[in-house]
Formats: C-alpha cells, sequence, structure tokens
C-alpha cells in the first residue's frame, strides 16, 4: 500500500519528466506503465488532474507568484506548484490546505534548492488566501 505522500512524489517526477521533455504528463505516465512501473490510483489523479487544468494552473500560480513568470521559476519549483495548485482548486480534492502547502513545502526543501521552500509556502499561501480556502 502506497501512502498519499509516496503517490505525490511519484507524481512529482512523473510531472517533472514531462515538464524538462516537453511532454504531457499522461505520456510519460503510459511510457512508467509500460516499464511495469507500478503507478497508485493518486499518482494517476494528480498527474491526470494537471495535465487536465495545467493552462488554469500555470495562470493560476502567475497570478501570485510576485515578480515570477512561470516560465522563469526552476522547473522543479515549478512542477511542485503546480501539484500543490492541483490539490487547493480541485472540486475534487479533500486534501487540506494545511497538508496541501506543506507536503509541498517539505518537497521542495528536500528536492531544490535552499531557497525554494520558503517560495514555494509564500506562492502557494496567497493562492490559499485568494481562493478563501483555510483548515478551519
Amino acid at each position: 500500500m502506497t501512502t498519499r505522500r509516496e503517490a505525490r512524489r511519484l507524481a512529482l517526477d512523473v510531472l517533472y519528466q514531462a515538464d524538462v521533455t516537453s511532454a504531457d504528463g499522461r505520456s510519460v505516465l503510459a511510457e512508467w506503465e509500460a516499464a511495469d512501473r507500478a503507478i497508485p490510483p493518486y499518482t494517476r489523479q494528480l498527474v491526470d488532474g494537471v495535465a487536465d487544468s495545467i493552462t488554469q494552473i500555470d495562470r493560476t500560480i502567475g497570478t501570485y507568484a510576485e515578480g515570477w513568470t512561470v516560465e522563469r521559476m526552476a522547473s522543479l519549483d515549478r512542477t511542485i506548484l503546480r501539484v500543490a495548485t492541483y490539490e487547493l482548486t480541485s472540486v475534487d480534492s479533500a486534501v487540506p490546505v494545511g497538508a496541501a502547502i506543506d507536503e509541498a513545502v517539505r518537497a521542495a526543501k528536500e528536492l531544490s534548492t535552499d531557497d525554494s521552500g520558503r517560495f514555494v509556502n509564500g506562492v502557494l499561501g496567497k493562492i490559499a488566501a485568494g481562493l478563501g480556502r483555510t483548515d478551519s
């Protein structure tokens, strides 16, 4: 059984590969499946959700990332923000705001640069506030 954190990390791997190769997340996911990699249902949900709404997700990130365009962001930071923004904005998501932001910040700190955790936290905090989402 895969935890939600593990499924999220796998989605980050798939979507990061898609980003750096300019591929669609679903096609990368299909390649991974063809290589007999196990894909948890939540990983598929995240990859499909980001792929379905990437234009809107990037627009949302760009709106709240003061001084940054989505294209200028580091690929890994952009990928982390896309997954968390999907979790924050999806009507199907039951992920609490705090959990989505915490997981994204944790991933940024572990996988990206020293400043990435603070950057991701700031952008996602603004997105959550702009959407009126709270954990209350």
